[in-house]
C-alpha cells in the first residue's frame, strides 16, 4: 500500500521549515511547496520532496501530489505592515491560496487542512485575555485577508475539515534576521545585535503574547495526529501579557550596553493583545509553554 504524503506549504519559511523537520523526524513522508519570494531554499529540510510554486496561481497544483493524507498550509504573506504595500497582493498570497488549496484538498483527498491564521484577525481588543468567540475587528489588510481565508475554510467545512490556528507573536532561532518588518522579538534582536540600537515603532506599553518556535511546533504536530471534524479555530499562543517594555528590558539584559529608541508607530498595529489559550489544551493537549525568558536566551544564544 502506497504512503500518501503530508503536504507542508511554505515549507521554505521560519514556522513551516520547523513543522516539516519535526515531521520527518517522526517519520513521516513529506512534501513541501513554497515560492520562495520570503522563505530561503537552505531551510527546507533535505530528506523531502520540494516544489517551487505560487499557490495563488492554479499552475502549481499541477505540480502537487495527485493524493495526499493530510495539508498543513503555512504559506503566505507575514506582515501586517507589508500588507498595506500592496493589499492586492497580500490577498492572493494569503486568502486566494487558500481557497484554491481548498478545492486541491478536496480532489487529492486529504483528510483536513491545518491553515496558518494570526491573532491580528481580532484587531482591537479588551486588556484581558482573548478567547476564540471574540468579534473579529482586524485593523490591517493582512488580518482581514486571513479572516477571509478563515471563513471559507467555515463554508466548505462539510467537504475539507480544516483547524485555523491564530497564532500570536511567534519568535525563535531559524527567523529571518533580514526582515525588520515582521516579527518583533527578531527585528529587536537583529537590531541590537547589528547597531548595540533598538528602534521601537509605538508605544512601550504596546503588550502581545509571545511564542517560542518549539511550543508552535508541538502544537501543529499534534493537529497534525488528530481527527478533525468541521472548521475549529484556536488560539496559538502562551495566555502571558508582556509589554514591549518587558521584552526590551530582557533583551538589554541579555546584551549589556544596547540602547533602545522609540518612532511612530506603523499603520494597523494592534495597542494590546494576548491570548485565552484553554481551548488549545482541551482540543490538543497543549497545556505547557516555554517562558520568554528562557526563549530569548536560546535565541541569542542561537544567534551568537
Amino acid at each position: 500500500m502506497t504512503v500518501r504524503p503530508i503536504l507542508v506549504t511554505g515549507v521554505a519559511g521560519f514556522i513551516g521549515s520547523h513543522v516539516a523537520r519535526r515531521l520527518v523526524a517522526d517519520g513521516a513522508k513529506v512534501v513541501g511547496v513554497d515560492d520562495l519570494s520570503m522563505g530561503h531554499r537552505t531551510n527546507i529540510p533535505s530528506e523531502i520532496d520540494f516544489v517551487k510554486g505560487d499557490l495563488s496561481e492554479s499552475s502549481t497544483y499541477d505540480k502537487l501530489p495527485s493524493q495526499v493524507d493530510h495539508i498543513l498550509h503555512l504559506a503566505g504573506q507575514s506582515s501586517g505592515e507589508i500588507s498595506f504595500d500592496d493589499p492586492v497582493a497580500d490577498l492572493e498570497k494569503n486568502t486566494v491560496s487558500t481557497l484554491r488549496m481548498v478545492d486541491y484538498a478536496t480532489r487529492a483527498s486529504a483528510s483536513k487542512l491545518i491553515y496558518a491564521s494570526s491573532m491580528s484577525v481580532y484587531g482591537d481588543v479588551p486588556d484581558s485575555a482573548i478567547a476564540e468567540d471574540q468579534v473579529p475587528r482586524p485593523l490591517s489588510c493582512y488580518g482581514v485577508g486571513k479572516l477571509a481565508a478563515e471563513q471559507y475554510l467555515k463554508i466548505f467545512a462539510k467537504k475539507m475539515p480544516s483547524l485555523s490556528f491564530r497564532m500570536f507573536n511567534v519568535y525563535g532561532p531559524g527567523q529571518d534576521m533580514t526582515n525588520l518588518r515582521q516579527g518583533m522579538i527578531s527585528i529587536y534582536v537583529a537590531q541590537a545585535l547589528a547597531n548595540n540600537h533598538i528602534v521601537v515603532k509605538g508605544s512601550f506599553d504596546r503588550f502581545r503574547d509571545f511564542v517560542y518556535i518549539d511550543d508552535v511546533v508541538d502544537a501543529w504536530q499534534l493537529a497534525s495526529q488528530a481527527s478533525l471534524q468541521g472548521a475549529q479555530v484556536l488560539n496559538l499562543g502562551t495566555g502571558v501579557r508582556t509589554t514591549v517594555r518587558d521584552v526590551l528590558d530582557m533583551i538589554v539584559a541579555a546584551l549589556p550596553g544596547v540602547t533602545v529608541e522609540q518612532t511612530d508607530p506603523t499603520p494597523g498595529d494592534q495597542t494590546g493583545i494576548y491570548c485565552d489559550n484553554t481551548r488549545l489544551a482541551s482540543v490538543l493537549g497543549k497545556k505547557t509553554f516555554v517562558p520568554l525568558g528562557d526563549g530569548l536566551k536560546r535565541f541569542v544564544s542561537f544567534l551568537r
